[in-house]
């Protein structure tokens, strides 16, 4: 601890889902819905990023426009956490996302914090 501040490091997963910006599930944007769950599921971390340009798993190309009202922009959700709290999300998303990608990767994480209550879970 260095001047009130903790370090943590440690292996986590990375969730990066693929999708469209008017995608839903029950009547919520879908990007909202997904953070709102990773929220109630205590995820470490979650942040939605709003494409220019891009296509999925709909080979349909999705696109930020200033000329249009278009509201399909391509969405990218980024999730970490340890691996046995995404394993918790995973089952919600599979409910959730109708048409996306999802890709998981293995990532290296230095967390720093001021509040050493906030430290993750450890088995």
């Amino acid at each position: 601890m260095q001047g009130g501040k903790m370090k943590e490091e440690f292996q986590a997963r990375m969730l990066r889902i693929y999708f469209g910006e008017s995608d839903k599930w029950r009547g919520k944007a879908l990007h909202e819905a997904i953070v709102a769950k990773c929220q109630e599921l205590s995820i470490a971390g979650a942040i939605v990023y709003r494409g220019i340009e891009g296509y999925g798993t709909s080979t349909r190309i999705r696109h930020s426009s200033h000329w249009t009202l278009s509201r399909d922009t391509p969405v990218m959700l980024s999730i970490i956490d340890r691996e046995e709290q995404i394993n918790m999300l995973i089952p919600h998303l599979d409910t959730m996302v109708e048409e996306g990608l999802i890709a998981i990767s293995q990532v290296e994480v230095i967390r720093y914090s001021r509040d050493p209550e906030k430290t993750l879970k450890k088995d």
